[in-house]
């Protein structure tokens, strides 16, 4: 199981080799891109782009622009997530979570899979080298059954894919309902990729994962005292150093039999 340290910094991928998560707006956004010391994946902002505003502001053309040019300028990366349509109720029916305020996109959970599967499909098809991965959706066992049946309709068989992203899972990692969502999904032999997982999803599930991403060390750096001699900061949200101490802490957490190696590596 790989583990991705997911963070807004861009710089990051020249400071260190330890795998990281970046969302593409951070490196379209920058004039001059930054060369990748170590391995990395590459997350479309899904979340943000529907949670502000309902709907991708993106097309598929101009997200592949967006992805040959990281390609081309970081370096290759290990895949890249598609615009897929998370199926969160808050997403899907708009509202208030702390600060963030979701317009809803007041569509069906199917009709998300629906718009997932047909994204991939024209990713894939604009850009067949650029290792865009395939993400299944919904809310329930049911629901992510009927998606994979979607893609096997559509052709692509997903036990012959690299990586699976398993999408809507963030919320319910730690709960039952979610591991017996990912239990279900790995039981049909796909390597999947969890996206959110922290130390409670990954203890019950690592396991079954292929690969994970978290951003959680930012949180919960926030709230607590910034590391010993880091005098020019607050706190350490941003700080390097504080998320490989927390990725390493979280690694060490997961139960000893199916513990990967602190570089990403699968243990031996």
């Amino acid at each position: 199981m790989r583990f991705y340290l997911t963070t807004h910094k861009r710089h990051w991928v020249r400071l260190t080799d330890v795998p990281l998560f970046l969302k593409s707006e951070h490196f379209v956004q920058a004039v001059k891109l930054p060369e990748a010391r170590g391995r990395y994946a590459v997350d479309s902002g899904g979340f943000s782009e529907l949670q502000r505003h309902g709907r991708w502001t993106r097309t598929p053309q101009q997200y592949v622009d967006d992805l040959r040019r990281i390609w081309e300028c970081v370096g290759p990366y290990d895949w890249a997530a598609p615009q897929d349509w998370m199926c969160e109720d808050l997403i899907i029916h708009g509202g208030k979570a702390g600060p963030l305020t979701f317009v809803g996109t007041h569509l069906s959970v199917a009709e998300h899979q629906r718009r997932t599967v047909a994204n991939f499909l024209e990713l894939r098809s604009l850009a067949p080298d650029l290792r865009i991965i395939p993400v299944l959706q919904g809310r329930t066992i049911p629901d992510y059954e009927r998606c994979r049946e979607l893609y096997e309709r559509a052709g692509v068989d997903l036990t012959q894919e690299a990586t699976v992203g398993l999408g809507s899972v963030c919320r319910l990692q730690s709960t039952r309902e979610g591991a017996a969502i990912v239990t279900a999904m790995a039981a049909h032999g796909l390597r999947l990729h969890g996206f959110g997982f922290k130390t409670l999803g990954l203890a019950r599930v690592g396991h079954l994962l292929a690969s994970a991403d978290s951003a959680a060390w930012s949180s919960h750096a926030r709230y607590r005292p910034s590391l010993p001699g880091h005098t020019t900061h607050k706190n350490c949200a941003n700080c390097l150093p504080y998320a490989l101490r927390w990725r390493t802490h979280v690694l060490s957490a997961i139960p000893a039999w199916h513990q990967p190696s602190l570089d990403g590596r699968t243990a031996t």
